[in-house]
């Protein structure tokens, strides 16, 4: 296909998704202004929301300067703890920005779940972001709890380096990392990267744009995971990802590249989805699918049987 007809999924409802999506946060977001961006991915992230699953509380407080949110769900079916990293480019997004997301993750395995409000950039670059998670992560861990860590796009980025970085400081507890659609560093040429350059939801131009916002240096294992000399040691994974999604190839590679450590990892390929499809869970079979096989996935990982 040539570039003025991109590669596109054939779901009705995605189709739908992404218009509804172009009609919140232009194609070409990433020229406007940073607080543009934030308003327009605010309006977008609302355009979704969904009224809490019942019996769901949550409290918003700090650990150290930290804003983080929990969620406890009706029925706490694990001691294990979920952290959530959100997506967002490492630019835009918040706690609320994924408070939906995060409540049916936590109701869905029946377990507390911690989500993150990590420094953006470029008002804060790397490494603010991972030392925000990491934080977080020694906190949880402090107390003998186990901890899966759960992430999406940049948020998947921020797990994966989480894990790495844990190994390396021989902090243990993890017990899963949950990766969607995420960015580990690739190339930028070649794969799904060229494949799925023009992407509907996020292009390879546009992968570029968040990585140079965040300033990490080009050989950073924990900012770019896939250039990681040795991935043992390392919690099992479950990778899902977007088809139509120039950061596909990142997590298949990064699936592989496990194995071949002797980490169990379990990589999904989304068929019809986009990047961002966790969003079209409500309106989307295919996404639907997808959310409910991440959860499950979560779920053993937490150690809840059945």
């Amino acid at each position: 296909m040539n570039s003025h007809q991109p590669p596109r999924p054939t779901e009705p409802a995605i189709l739908e998704f992404l218009d509804i999506c172009d009609g919140f946060y232009p194609p070409d977001a990433v020229d406007a202004a940073i607080a543009q961006q934030r308003a327009w991915y605010d309006a977008l992230c609302a355009r979704f929301d969904r009224l809490q699953p019942e019996g769901m509380v949550t409290e918003d407080s700090r650990i150290g300067a930290v804003a983080i949110r929990r969620y406890r769900p009706a029925a706490i079916r694990t001691q294990t703890l979920l952290q959530y990293i959100h997506g967002g480019g490492f630019v835009v997004g918040s706690l609320q920005s994924h408070h939906a997301i995060c409540a049916e993750i936590a109701d869905h395995v029946g377990a507390e779940l911690v989500s993150v409000d990590y420094r953006l950039a470029p008002e804060h670059v790397w490494p603010a972001q991972t030392d925000d998670c990491f934080a977080v992560l020694t906190h949880l861990l402090a107390d003998g709890r186990k901890v899966v860590l759960i992430g999406d796009s940049a948020g998947g980025n921020l797990a994966a380096g989480l894990a790495i970085r844990a190994r390396d400081s021989g902090l243990t507890g993890i017990v899963g990392q949950a990766l969607v659609y995420p960015a580990l560093g690739g190339d930028l040429v070649s794969g799904s990267y060229a494949e799925m350059a023009e992407a509907p939801g996020l292009t390879t131009a546009d992968v570029a744009y968040y990585r140079a916002v965040l300033q990490a240096p080009a050989d950073d294992v924990v900012a770019y995971p896939l250039l990681s000399a040795s991935l043992v040691g390392l919690p099992p994974a479950y990778i899902t990802v977007a088809h139509f999604d120039p950061l596909r190839d990142d997590g298949w590679h990064y699936a592989e590249r496990l194995r071949q450590a002797g980490v169990e990892a379990t990589f999904r390929d989304e068929p019809q989805m986009v990047h961002a499809w966790l969003r079209a869970r409500h309106m989307s079979e295919g996404a639907r699918r997808g959310f409910d096989a991440l959860c499950d996935a979560i779920a053993g990982m937490a150690g809840v049987s059945g």
